[in-house]
């Protein structure tokens, strides 16, 4: 008898739909060329949710480019549909506008 019930419970269990919450990193990296061609020596900012071995991998390889990690943090969501980056900690609270 306890063992029914017990299927009973885990069935009905399986019939309701469980809410699940993405999540992913963000990092921020100052890119630099390596290459000495005139038209690119200053190096820019990248936002990426690519980790670092992976981001210099994709675009070129340790030959090429000079990454440095600058900060990274966590956002809660996904990124499907062309879906903007979540903003960083410091821009959430205002931080950076005060300055």
């Amino acid at each position: 008898m306890k063992t029914l019930l017990f299927i009973k419970i885990l069935f009905i269990s399986l019939l309701i739909p469980a809410t699940a919450n993405a999540e992913y990193r963000v990092f921020q990296y100052y890119v630099k060329s390596k290459l000495r061609m005139p038209t690119d020596q200053s190096g820019y900012l990248v936002t990426s949710t690519l980790d670092p071995v992976s981001y210099l991998s994709y675009h070129g390889g340790s030959t090429s480019l000079k990454v440095d990690l600058l900060r990274s943090w966590m956002c809660v969501g996904h990124t499907g549909n062309q879906k903007d980056l979540c903003p960083g900690p410091e821009e959430n609270s205002g931080v950076l506008a005060q300055k």
